[in-house]
């Protein structure tokens, strides 16, 4: 299989260019990236229960596109799992999938799409990065986060690349806002040669 929208999901620069690009992609998501070893979603679920005893407690899955990171979360014995997801297509896909209590599809440019204290769990796979979601989302997510609440997320190769993504964790970390739980480079598109970092954050 051609990587057709896999070799250009790095380079997509503007919001609106990103949400078309995975409109399109969503019917083929899927096979494209397991047909690489996707590996991300499982060694995010693997991280939030090692640090996360309440398989019942509500988990916010942001950017949960076609819901491969859903299905991980259940795999790891997590219960009640919502998605939210700016691509109709992919939410499509994700519904298929049945591991969602819910499914929200939010605006690209709504600058607070989670309820403040509404999740304690925030997962992000794959979501922030170049091509994907700015900086910014960063500091969207911890904002919603009450304190004590978890956000477990992926910088991929090309992200951890980029400064201002990392800078941007470490601006919480140094002012003592959150501090870090877990940290570990590896597999993330092993077909492609491509690694990421899973990280914990406890927002404090």
């Amino acid at each position: 299989m051609s990587n057709k929208f896999l070799d250009k999901a790095y380079d997509l620069e503007t919001p609106e260019a990103t949400l078309k690009h995975y409109n399109q992609w969503a019917a083929s998501y899927d096979a494209e990236i397991a047909e690489n070893g996707y590996a991300t979603p499982g060694r995010i679920a693997d991280a939030l229960a090692q640090v996360q005893s309440d398989l019942r407690e509500p988990i916010l899955d942001f950017g949960c596109g076609t819901g491969l990171s859903g299905l991980a979360l259940r795999r790891q014995g997590f219960e009640i799992i919502d998605g939210m997801e700016p691509s109709d297509e992919m939410l499509s896909q994700a519904r298929s999938k049945e591991a969602y209590r819910s499914l929200i599809r939010i605006d690209v440019t709504d600058s607070a799409p989670i309820p403040n204290g509404s999740y304690r769990l925030i997962t992000g796979c794959g979501v922030l990065g170049t091509g994907a979601a700015p900086p910014s989302v960063f500091d969207l997510i911890l904002h919603a986060l009450p304190r004590g609440g978890l956000f477990v997320f992926s910088y991929n190769d090309h992200t951890l690349s980029d400064p201002d993504y990392t800078q941007k964790v470490n601006e919480w970390l140094d002012c003592s806002a959150a501090r870090l739980l877990f940290r570990e480079h590896g597999d993330h598109l092993p077909g492609i040669g491509l690694k990421s970092t899973v990280y914990v954050i406890e927002k404090i």
